[in-house]
């Protein structure tokens, strides 16, 4: 299993690193620190194409990723490559199609007092456009020793059965507990609203919890937690994260199938997020739908 970390230079490239050192800590997965480049014949802005410049910046490109690697602690194994693409997101998608990667992992900047997610050029097109999960680290992410809790939004809709199954397959692999959330926003409605919409979510949320709990070894800690608040974002703030701990979610309805598409609600959850995110694509299997892809999330 490989996981293909989209490493930079700089505080979102240890972010990244951090992140997809913890998920593979108790895995047995292996990085790939990826180093995305112009084509040659295609030069930098305003940086003039002359002979041994790209010869140059790959040099660089390498020195970095030695640096890289230098982050990863024992006993993860890494390696590193440089790929040569239009754009990085491309480069990322490419390199884990060619080598079968379960996850995508780069570093997604935070702003303001609270230092909440911030979604770059980079991750908004790995978001619309990746046909494997793609785990988002915030921004000062310190590596653990392995997760101690994943955590999954389920919604109220049906047709979520992959998302389930990848989920209760990693909680499973990492032997940690599940624990499944629904979030409410019940903004300015009135208190009839608010029963009947916590209830339909009390009650889809324990049907889920029973299918997943159906697919767990009887020992395994799972559960259900239903937040409310005015805004999805104050429905996540309800809720205690550990710092251990990771969120997936599922991928928008507007995605094509086996693709990434970020919904209005996840955009809203990660404005309060303070832990990372996987984000799922539509109809994706752990095991690539017939048993033999490649499995994900550790």
């Amino acid at each position: 299993m490989r996981y293909i970390v989209g490493y930079i230079a700089n505080e979102r490239g240890h972010d990244a690193v951090a992140l997809a050192s913890t998920l593979a800590a108790r895995s047995g997965a292996q990085l790939d620190l990826t180093m995305v480049l112009p084509p040659p014949h295609m030069p930098a802005a305003r940086v003039p194409a002359e002979p041994g410049y790209d010869e140059l910046i790959a040099e660089q490109a390498e020195e970095w990723l030695k640096e890289g690697l230098a982050l990863v602690p024992a006993p993860v194994a890494a390696t590193a490559s440089i790929r040569y693409a239009e754009s990085f997101a491309e480069g990322l998608i490419q390199e884990a199609e060619e080598e079968q990667a379960g996850l995508i992992v780069i570093g997604a900047g935070r702003h303001g007092l609270l230092g909440r997610y911030s979604i770059g050029s980079v991750a908004s097109a790995l978001l619309h456009s990746s046909p494997v999960p793609v785990a988002l680290a915030p921004r000062g992410y310190q590596s653990h020793p392995g997760l101690g809790r994943i955590s999954c939004a389920v919604g109220t809709r049906a047709g979520a059965d992959n998302l389930l199954a990848t989920v209760v397959d990693a909680a499973r692999r990492h032997e940690v507990p599940l624990r499944l959330i629904s979030l409410v926003a019940v903004g300015t409605k009135g208190p009839p609203e608010h029963g009947t919409d916590l209830d339909q979510a009390r009650a889809h949320a324990q049907a889920v919890l029973d299918e997943a709990a159906a697919r767990l070894p009887a020992e395994h800690e799972v559960g259900v937690e239903v937040a409310h608040g005015e805004r999805i974002e104050d429905a996540v703030e309800t809720l205690h994260w550990r710092d251990d701990e990771l969120l997936v979610i599922g991928s928008s309805r507007l995605a094509q199938h086996h693709r990434l598409f970020l919904g209005s609600t996840a955009n809203k959850i990660l404005r309060s997020l303070p832990v990372p995110m996987v984000v799922v694509p539509r109809n994706y299997s752990p095991s690539g739908g017939d048993g033999t892809g490649p499995e994900t999330i550790g």
